[in-house]
Parts: structure tokens; C-alpha cells; sequence
């Protein structure tokens, strides 16, 4: 998808498209720098939009690891699952983060090892936010990651109130800049 049109959807539809742009190919890179793709038996991609995360998770996966995207833009999801609906062990769902747990039981996965998420945390009302993150938590248990960027540090309170464990790292060569925010651990 050109970046036009990606403008457009963001233009359209600010809730469920987070920037201007399409995110970097380094942004891309430094997202799923820090998985284990070796002993990884489930990913989820929450709003993966043009799809420029989930090549990278499919490039470096294992060819038995699960792959659940789920995006809310109806534009998004069809341009996902012309890109990657005949990819094995991928299933794209047109949908909320919010229903996570739906989707798990659908495909029967019972077990999540990584969440990447490219949602715009800070432009979604913060109850589904909220639900979003307690469903995530809920769903890594104690030993999963929740990787997730965001372009300031504005909702970091927000997400530490789900994660106790969050390391910050950067990605200047994305448009605008990128906060990297890796999480683990459940406070409660």
C-alpha cells in the first residue's frame, strides 16, 4: 500500500490507524529483535496494518510457530490477507484486540509467547485500552512479552500499571521517532 493511502486511512479512520506513515524497516527490526524465534510457539501482531511487522515475524519464524494478526481496519485486513492469507500456520482476523481471548479459543492456541502490537494506544478511548492490556496480561501469564512502540512516552504509566518489567529502547530512523517498549511481568 502506497503511503498515500496510508495517509488517507489515517485521515479516515484516526482510531484504528496510528500515524501519518507506514513505520520503517528498521522499526520493523528492532520490534522483533528480541524474540526468541527458535523456542517460540505462538505470536500475535495486534493492528498490523500494511504488514511490515508481520514480515519480519514471518521471515524469522519457525514454520510450526503460530502467527495470529488481528486488525481492525477493514482496508488493513484485506491488504494482510491477500499479502499473507496462504501463508501456513497465519490467521488474520478482522477485529478488536479487545477479544483476544475469542480469538485464541477459536484457533485453539493455548499458549502466547509474544504480543507485538502497533496500536495506537495513545488515540484509543482508555477503556479499551485498559481492556486490551489486562487481556494481554492475562494471556502471557507470567513469562510472556508484550512488545509495543509508541512516538512519546505519554501512556508509559498506563502500560507499567499491566507490566512491572519494561525495557525502553529507540528508533530514530522511523517517521516520527519510535519509543520500543518491551514488557514482561504482571504487577498484580
Amino acid at each position: 500500500m502506497k503511503s498515500l493511502a496510508f495517509f488517507i486511512q489515517y485521515l479516515t479512520k484516526p482510531r484504528t490507524v496510528g500515524a501519518i506513515w507506514p513505520s520503517s524497516h528498521f522499526l520493523a527490526k528492532k520490534m522483533v529483535k528480541d524474540i526468541a524465534f527458535d523456542q517460540t510457539s505462538c505470536i500475535v501482531e495486534y493492528g498490523p496494518g500494511t504488514g511490515i511487522f508481520t514480515e519480519q515475524i514471518i521471515k524469522n519464524r519457525q514454520e510450526t510457530t503460530f502467527v495470529l494478526l488481528i486488525e481492525a481496519n477493514k482496508e488493513f485486513y484485506k491488504l494482510l490477507k491477500s499479502k499473507f492469507g496462504e501463508e501456513k500456520n497465519v490467521f488474520i482476523e478482522h477485529g478488536s484486540a479487545e477479544h483476544i481471548d475469542d480469538y485464541l479459543t477459536k484457533h485453539q492456541i493455548s499458549h502466547v509467547d509474544y504480543i507485538v502490537s502497533g496500536l495506537p494506544f495513545a488515540s484509543l478511548p482508555s477503556g479499551v485500552s485498559n481492556t486490551i492490556l489486562e487481556k494481554t496480561r492475562k494471556v502471557l501469564g507470567g513469562t510472556g512479552r508484550f512488545i509495543t512502540f509508541q512516538y512519546t512516552l505519554f501512556k508509559m504509566q498506563m502500560i507499567r500499571g499491566f507490566f512491572n518489567q519494561i525495557e525502553v529502547d529507540h528508533e530514530f530512523r522511523n517517521m516520527p521517532p519510535a519509543y520500543v517498549l518491551n514488557c514482561k511481568g504482571a504487577p498484580r
